[in-house]
């Protein structure tokens, strides 16, 4: 987190939020339609399921809802980046007490990481080594 920006924590997104949440990152602004029919390309759902969990997250302030067409256009009240940042915070501080350098030891050491991606990891290390 920044230093010289309020927190503001978002209400913190339930696994099917978080579905929602990625529909809309990846196509913007859209109708319930739209993301039902994202949704489905996944995994059986609901019309009115996604219906009425896109306004329970408008009511928590996770979306915010444009009424000014005659279909409600939902929207992300957080930008993508902040709400992965908040969620990936209180991730590491929850389960692995705020250190970052067990959770990527455990992440390195479960999966089998390409050589771009280890190749990556260093030059980042490097760069904050600098």
């Amino acid at each position: 987190m920044k230093q010289n920006q309020p927190f503001n924590p978002i209400p913190e997104p339930t696994r099917a939020e978080l579905e929602i949440l990625q529909v809309l990152w990846e196509f913007g602004p859209s109708t319930v339609r739209l993301v039902n029919d994202k949704l489905n390309e996944q995994r059986d759902v609901n019309y009115t399921s996604t219906l009425k969990q896109m306004q329970i997250m408008a009511d928590k302030g996770i979306l915010k809802r444009d009424e000014s067409q005659m279909k409600h256009i939902y929207i992300p009240v957080e930008p993508e980046q902040k709400t992965k940042d908040q969620l990936l915070n209180r991730f590491v501080n929850t389960l692995y007490k705020g250190s970052a350098s067990n959770l990527v030891m455990q992440v390195l050491g479960n999966t089998e990481t390409s050589k771009e991606d280890l190749d990556a990891i260093k030059q980042l290390l490097k760069k904050l080594d600098q």
